[in-house]
């Protein structure tokens, strides 16, 4: 796929996806009211929660132009990338759209103090994770082979890695 028709689509498929379920779900949910008095606790749970929500749509950004630029595709599965996408925050955890996802309503969570924003991220990440589990991983292990299931074997689905991996070092200390 050509970038810009990639860079197009990601686009529409950010507004689709994650913008729906991380922006216009929450406010409904919410309204974006902040309910109650603002004690220190209340301020610091929501600058805590704006960070959260801040770093979350970073890192989704992040990963949309990743798609993009080194995949040359978009995250959606009707468009997938002409290549795997490994770097980037991707060389920390194989998830980090999805955990971005979810970050960013458990930042709004704190922002607006709900419980019920909480309970959705709960749900959010089951649905994320049956999907990856039951679909996404098959799909690019099929696609992708053996440099699918090489960095499936030295990235975590859901916990990040402290240091980011590097393929190229480890495939010149498999050959040694």
């Amino acid at each position: 796929m050509r970038r810009s028709a990639a860079a197009v689509a990601s686009a529409v498929f950010f507004l689709a996806e994650p913008c729906v379920v991380g922006g216009l779900i929450p406010w409904l949910v919410t309204r974006w009211h902040v309910p109650g008095a603002m004690s220190p606790f209340a301020v610091l749970r929501m600058a805590t929660g704006g960070v959260f929500l801040v770093l979350a749509i970073a890192v989704l950004i992040r990963a949309f132009a990743r798609f993009v630029v080194e995949g040359r595709g978009t995250p959606a599965p009707i468009a997938p990338p002409d290549r795997l996408v490994v770097g980037g925050d991707y060389r920390f955890v194989r998830n980090p759209m999805y955990l971005a996802l979810i970050t960013a309503i458990l930042g709004q969570a704190m922002i607006f103090d709900s419980l019920r924003l909480l309970l959705y991220a709960v749900i959010v990440w089951a649905i994320t994770a049956t999907f990856v589990h039951w679909y996404e991983e098959p799909v690019l292990l099929n696609r992708y082979g053996d440099d699918y299931r090489r960095y499936r074997q030295a990235v975590r689905a859901w916990l990040p890695r402290l240091r980011p991996w590097q393929p190229d070092l480890e495939h010149s200390s498999d050959a040694s």
